[in-house]
């Protein structure tokens, strides 16, 4: 059997058995503040992110890791592995998949990259089904295929903590970010085909939730879901609350409750919260 290094970025959720795994590499992107440089999860928190934010006085960038970034990795990896699986967050969110895809052309040894076409813990997941196919199954050519087939399944639905901060970072033109805050709207944003869209426009924050809570039961009365994603910056108190009105609603499904990075958070703001599912 051949012996597969698996590489995603540090948009991921990376819990303990991520962590621990001795297969799994995470290359950071890089968060730009006030002209200094900083690599997720690395030289910057969460936490620190937020402090942050709040004195900057230019707008926050981020940005992807560099071609030679990947190539410095992979002929690291080369050294003990015979190929690399490379599991990113969206394409249409960042240019960290084509970093990949040329690095690639630079080192002697084959890797495979996936466009997720998501980011945070559905990317998280996407990496941990890779592993257990792989386990289960041994043909790694079957489990990229599986693993492509699967990054068109995912529903993701986001209640934005700041629009201006989504603004400042230029995820948000000056035309809806004026309407959304004169307004009071609270827009449920989705990724769709790994890019972001407005699904809705509703007055509350209830309000969104319980449309999101219908999204979720249609999706769950097709195909039935076995778990979901609670995805949020600095409130994990609100996310817990979630969970725990989810999970009297749907006992059938595995909620767990994941943070977000810095990276995300420079977009989204630390009040963001987020739900996220495979549709089976």
């Amino acid at each position: 059997m051949k012996k597969i290094a698996w590489v995603t970025d540090s948009t991921a959720f990376i819990d303990e058995e991520l962590h621990s795994h001795p297969d799994v590499y995470v290359i950071p992107l890089t968060i730009v503040l006030d002209g200094q440089e900083y690599l997720d999860g690395i030289d910057l928190t969460p936490h620190e992110l937020y402090l942050r934010l709040k004195t900057l006085t230019n707008p926050p960038k981020t940005s992807q890791p560099a071609v030679g970034e990947f190539v410095t990795l992979y002929e690291d990896l080369a050294k003990k592995y015979d190929m690399i699986v490379s599991v990113l967050l969206s394409s249409k969110l960042s240019g960290t998949v084509s970093s990949s895809q040329q690095a690639a052309q630079l080192v002697d040894i084959p890797v495979v990259t996936i466009d997720s076409k998501i980011l945070t813990y559905p990317l998280s997941a996407l990496v941990k089904m890779g592993l257990r196919e792989l386990q289960a199954d041994g043909d790694v050519e079957s489990v990229i295929k599986y693993l492509e087939a699967q990054t068109d399944k995912t529903e993701t639905y986001v209640l934005i903590g700041s629009l201006e901060q989504l603004h400042r970072s230029g995820r948000m033109n000056g035309v809806q970010f004026f309407l959304g805050s004169m307004l009071n709207v609270k827009p449920i944003i989705c990724i769709k085909d790994g890019k972001l869209e407005t699904k809705e426009k509703t007055r509350s924050e209830k309000k969104a939730k319980e449309k999101i809570t219908e999204l979720l039961r249609s999706s769950n009365a097709k195909s039935p879901i076995k778990e979901a994603y609670i995805l949020y910056g600095l409130n994990p108190e609100e996310a817990l609350r979630w969970k725990k009105d989810l999970e009297q609603s749907f006992p059938e499904i595995d909620f767990l409750t994941c943070p977000l990075c810095a990276t995300i958070g420079v977009h989204a703001g630390e009040n963001t919260l987020g739900i996220s599912w495979y549709n089976n």
